[in-house]
Formats: structure tokens, C-alpha cells, sequence
């Protein structure tokens, strides 16, 4: 218990410490609560699931959750620019099933190449757009279609309606939601390709 109590204190001042040092990598200075996460997590098919990525997973309180729910022969990876944060994650989540990209979501179909993995049933995603410019939203959101498989969905939470207008020209079906319990409120857009 005191273990866990250390882990997650650890975590909180790591993510709060990178906050402070790089505001516009993060979208907000507190990590996803576990409304988000549940409500997120819950578009997920966990049976079809079989590789998933995450873009800036921070240190990891999605990622974690997504290891527990996803099966045994399923595949996680995660793609985190700020290196504090792929330092921690390798310490904290030793799985085998997990494989954590130093990089850009902006780069996901080379990363996932140089797996030698073809593509994506679920991306999942909460680098902000807000403070990016445009043509790496552009980037970031072209990658996703181009490397999500057939019947596959992407998971996009945001603290703005930025992303929004990017989502539409990119996937043919953008259905939203609302976390309210969330600090700060989230946005959610759930992305399809028909």
C-alpha cells in the first residue's frame, strides 16, 4: 500500500514538474481522472483489440489502465516526445506487450514499421492541439487515418474544440462526448474511417 501511495506520489510530482518545464507539451498540469479514463477506455473493443497506440502517454495513468484491460497477446505502443516521461514509463511498466517509442505521434507509420507492425486497431490520444501549429496538427491527425486498420477507431480527449475541424477533414465519422468530471473538462472524439 505504501508502495503504491509512493508510485503515485512520484508520478504526480514527475508529470507536475514537466508541466511547469514544458506547458504547451502537456494539455493540462493534472493527470486524466479516472472518469476520463473509464469513459475513453469504454469505446474500446478489448476482444478485436490487438495493437493499440497511445500518443504522449506522460507517465502512463492511461497507459496503465490500458495494460490491464487489453488481452494477453495484444500489443501496446506508446509514442512519448518528452524523454523525463519514456525514462519513467520503462522503469514503472515493465510488460512485455508494451513498446515505448522515443518519438512524434507525427512519425506513428515509421515507428510502427520499424516494429514491423502493418497498423492500428485503436489510437488513442491526448497530445493538445492547442498549442501546436497547424500544419503538425495536420500531421498528427493524417498519420492516425493513415495507419488505423480497417474498422478501427481513433480515441482523441482534448480540453479544447481545437482538434475538431481536423478530425472532420481527416475521418468520414467524428462522434463527441463530454467529460465534466474531469479537471479540466474534457472534449471527446471518437474517429472512424467508413
Amino acid at each position: 500500500m505504501a508502495d503504491s501511495r509512493a508510485l503515485r506520489n512520484g508520478q504526480k510530482l514527475l508529470f507536475v514538474k514537466n508541466f511547469l518545464q514544458h506547458p504547451n507539451m502537456l494539455g493540462s498540469v493534472i493527470p486524466s481522472s479516472r472518469f476520463l479514463i473509464d469513459r475513453l477506455l469504454g469505446q474500446v473493443d478489448w476482444k478485436k483489440a490487438r495493437t493499440i497506440v497511445e500518443y504522449g502517454p506522460g507517465v502512463g495513468t492511461i497507459t496503465s489502465h490500458i495494460l490491464d484491460r487489453m488481452s494477453p497477446d495484444a500489443r501496446l505502443v506508446v509514442v512519448e516526445k518528452n524523454e523525463n516521461f519514456v525514462s519513467y514509463l520503462k522503469s514503472s511498466l515493465p510488460d512485455t506487450r508494451l513498446h515505448i517509442v522515443h518519438g512524434s505521434a507525427e512519425d506513428v507509420q515509421t515507428e510502427l514499421t520499424k516494429l514491423n507492425i502493418e497498423g492500428a486497431d485503436y489510437i488513442i490520444s491526448g497530445v493538445p492541439y492547442t498549442p501546436m501549429p497547424k500544419s503538425m496538427r495536420s500531421r498528427i491527425t493524417q498519420e492516425a487515418r493513415a495507419v488505423l486498420n480497417p474498422g478501427g477507431t481513433v480515441l482523441f480527449y482534448q480540453f479544447t474544440r481545437t482538434a475538431l475541424p481536423y478530425l472532420r477533414s481527416c475521418f468520414s465519422k467524428v462522434n463527441r462526448g463530454f467529460e465534466p468530471r474531469n479537471i479540466p473538462p474534457a472534449y471527446l472524439f471518437f474517429c472512424t474511417q467508413t
